[in-house]
């Protein structure tokens, strides 16, 4: 048998880490209906990511807010995470690890209506849930390209991504997807971009070198003309005793 005081403070314990996981924000509001627990941090001028959520979070509402970032880690914790709404905030940086820890469980995850223009393809490495980036101002390039291909995207909101800048001004404007189904590939405009541009760099050390070389023999040929011409000044018997003075030398 446990002595009394060891059994209470074990009790204690067990009571501190329960409350831990299911107690809720004070900024929050929570609910549970058939063992689902959603937290309700809706239009709570929040300007970061809440870091004492409930471990047992299944749905998490931030929508509505004044969210700037999504740092690494955020939602480490919960490990139950289905739904996440960051959308209608004013959110531009999404960390590489800003989902570690949830992707994989997520079904939802809504980021639309934000102040995005790119992210880390790694940023939503093994998320395979629906994902929702309408209404940002994508830059639309490769590597925007490149993160898009692996995505599953909202097909109710997928034509509301469009390029508010572009490398290619043509598409500016346009919806995205309507752009890569054109046949359109960013990719080799970037690597054409990156050719064009080593060739500019080596062209222009190609023609400081030649500058270089053109000078130094420009610069030879005058010291040569001005010796020759100091030696047509002189007498012809000072001339004479220079040729004499060398002969002997040698």
């Amino acid at each position: 048998n446990y002595p009394s005081g060891k059994v209470s403070g074990i009790l204690l314990l067990l009571m501190v880490t329960l409350q831990s996981i299911s107690s809720c924000p004070k900024i929050c509001h929570c609910t549970e209906k058939n063992g689902m627990k959603t937290v309700h941090c809706t239009s709570r001028n929040l300007e970061t990511i809440p870091t004492d959520l409930p471990k047992d979070t299944v749905s998490l509402l931030l929508d509505s807010n004044k969210i700037t970032k999504i740092p690494n880690n955020a939602f480490k914790d919960l490990y139950h995470l289905q739904e996440l709404d960051l959308s209608k905030n004013a959110i531009e940086t999404v960390d590489t690890s800003a989902f570690k820890g949830v992707a994989e469980g997520l079904h939802l995850l809504d980021l639309s209506h934000n102040l995005i223009q790119s992210v880390p393809k790694e940023a939503f490495t093994k998320l395979k849930g629906k994902i929702r980036l309408a209404n940002n101002p994508w830059h639309c390039e490769c590597s925007l390209q490149e993160v898009l291909r692996e995505l599953k995207l909202d097909p109710e909101t997928v034509n509301e991504i469009s390029c508010q800048t572009s490398v290619q001004e043509e598409y500016v404007g346009k919806p995205l997807i309507q752009v890569l189904d054109s046949g359109i590939n960013f990719c080799n405009f970037h690597h054409k971009t990156t050719d064009v541009a080593m060739f500019v760099t080596m062209f222009g050390w190609f023609t400081m070198v030649i500058s270089y070389i053109v000078y130094y023999v420009r610069h030879n040929q005058e010291d040569a003309r001005r010796h020759l011409e100091y030696l047509k000044s002189l007498p012809s018997t000072q001339i004479s005793k220079d040729f004499d003075t060398i002969s002997t030398v040698l």
